[in-house]
Formats: C-alpha cells, structure tokens, sequence
C-alpha cells in the first residue's frame, strides 16, 4: 500500500488542502481501486488556522514524511515567506531516498526554496509566474501549462489544476480507469494534458456554436483512428477555418493538433494498460498508423517506449 503525506500549515487555503485528500484520502475499494495509506502531516504544531476562517488539527507531524512515497504540499501561505527549515529539510529528505514530490499551485515556491526544482521545467499559478521566476532563477519556469512532470518533481498551476494534476499522478499509479472513476465522482474532466494552457478563454461556452464544439470533442475522440484536417472540421462545425480554429483553442487552451495528440497518447496507454494489443494494432486504432510513428510520440511525450511503459504500468 503506497503512503501519500499532505503537508498541512498554518493558514492553509481548505480548498487545496482538500484536493488531495479527495483524490488519495478516500476509502474506494467497494468500487475496486486501489486504498492509500494516507497522512495529513502539520508543519507546526498546535491548531492550524485555515483561510476559510475555521481550524484544523493533523495527525500527524513531519516526521511521518520519512517514509511516504508521496508527498505534496497544496500550496503555500504567502510566496515572499521562506518556509520553515524543518519543512525545507524534510522536503530534501523524502527527495533523497526517492519519494515522488508534489507541489500544486504555490506548492512549487516551498519545493523551489528547499532547491529541489533547480535546472528543471515546473511551473506554478500564472499570477505569480513573474515573481517565481525573479525567486527563483535556475528554475525552468514554464508557466503557461496545467502541470509539469520532471522525474520524481511534478508542479501544477493554481485551483483547479492541483485536480488534474492528481488525476495525472493517480491515473500513473493505477490506471486510466481509476481515475477516470475518480474524475466522474468529482464531475471533472477525465484527463487534461498538462501542456494544456492555464488560462482558457471560454471554458463553457453556452451559444450555439460552442455547443458544436462540444459535440465535435466528444465524436472525434470516438474517430480518433480517423485522420482529421481543419479544413473538414471546421465544415463539420459549419465555421470558417480561421473561427474554427480560434474557437477551439478558446474551448480547449491548445490547437487541434496538439489536443488530437494528447487524445491519441491518451487512448494509446489505455489500450496499453487494459489490453494484450499488439503495439502496431494499437497505433492503428490511436491514429498513428504505425508502431513507428506511436514510439516515436510516446518517446516525446512521455519519454519512454510504449512496450516498456505497459510493461512498468503491469509491474512485470
């Protein structure tokens, strides 16, 4: 059984705080995933105030970090305070001897100032990218994206993204299905790429051509084995190329290659965790045509191969 820590501090927003414990904290074996053994840890001792005007007590204090292979910090109280010392010391600790660590939303800043983010891509809220990046210098700040996953480091934007980015690190650990049961309890997306934008214009859009849109989302994810050219479905949509365009990026926050790709990669581990399909059945029904052109996708965004991803994904 995996140990996922939380790192709880006085005045902690509970909505980040809750992100976390909603994803890995709830009992969902009945529905056949996975249980965590799950930890609240307290950087201070004593009664931890929160935003929201209420308290909150933790089980546990830092020391149950020593021996988690999961440990996030939701964020941060103010991103001009260095944490505390023993905070910063426990961080590299669990670093050290291999632990995956999480810093969602200015999370980032207290993995940042322990130097645990030095020469690697992160990213944190767009609000505060510019001051990251002033702080933290030798950061490979990207701030444009949902969430970053740099080796056992993954940093996500602000709010809602700390979800998908638990999402991304449950779907990891146990499979599409997993979180994509978690996902509809939340009433969530399934999965957002993480090189999606942060900031996305019109998220829901509610006039007529936005519902087309919308539509058109949910029948090219059934035809992803299909080629697709803008010209053919902005005349699906019946819009212009250029409107078409826009207005998908407007919906999605990426362009509709990128987000046929990421749907495709997306499928791709699917069929690998669930199915025996051989590789090139597997980039047929993806759209990739070929086992050459999905290991040459899988090997640029997920920096592995597809036979030794399912292989990892399997534990054999």
């Amino acid at each position: 059984m995996s140990v996922v820590a939380v790192v709880a501090f006085d005045g902690i927003s509970p909505f980040h705080l809750s992100v976390p414990c909603i994803v890995f904290g709830e009992d969902r074996t009945d529905a056949g995933l996975p249980r965590f053994q799950f930890r609240v840890c307290a950087a201070e001792p004593g009664r931890l105030s929160t935003t929201a005007g209420f308290t909150i007590a933790a089980d546990h204090a830092l020391d149950a970090l020593a021996d988690a292979d999961i440990v996030i910090v939701p964020s941060w109280r103010d991103p001009a305070e260095t944490p505390p010392a023993a905070l910063l010391d426990a961080l590299r600790a669990a670093h050290a001897r291999g632990a995956r660590l999480i810093g969602l939303c200015l999370g980032a800043y207290v993995l940042a100032a322990a130097g645990l983010l030095d020469g690697r891509v992160a990213t944190t809220h767009w609000a505060w990218a510019d001051d990251f990046a002033r702080r933290f210098p030798r950061v490979r700040l990207d701030p444009k994206v949902l969430y970053v996953d740099d080796a056992t480091l993954t940093t996500s934007a602000g709010t809602a993204a700390g979800i998908d980015c638990c999402l991304h690190v449950l779907r990891q650990l146990c499979g599409a299905e997993a979180a994509n049961h978690v996902a509809r309890r939340l009433v969530v997306p399934p999965h957002r790429q993480g090189s999606q934008a942060q900031f996305i214009e019109e998220p829901l859009p509610r006039h007529a051509n936005g519902d087309r849109l919308a539509e058109l989302l949910d029948w090219l994810r059934g035809n992803l084995a299909t080629p697709h050219s803008l010209d053919a479905l902005a005349a699906r949509v019946a819009m212009s190329r250029r409107t078409f365009t826009r207005r998908f990026h407007r919906l999605t926050g990426a362009t509709v290659g990128a987000w046929l790709l990421g749907e495709r990669i997306a499928f791709a581990r699917r069929l690998l965790e669930s199915t025996d399909l051989p590789i090139d059945r597997i980039a047929e029904a993806c759209g990739f045509n070929t086992g050459a052109t999905l290991r040459q996708q899988f090997a640029q965004t997920l920096k592995t191969s597809p036979s030794t991803y399912r292989r990892e994904f399997r534990g054999n």
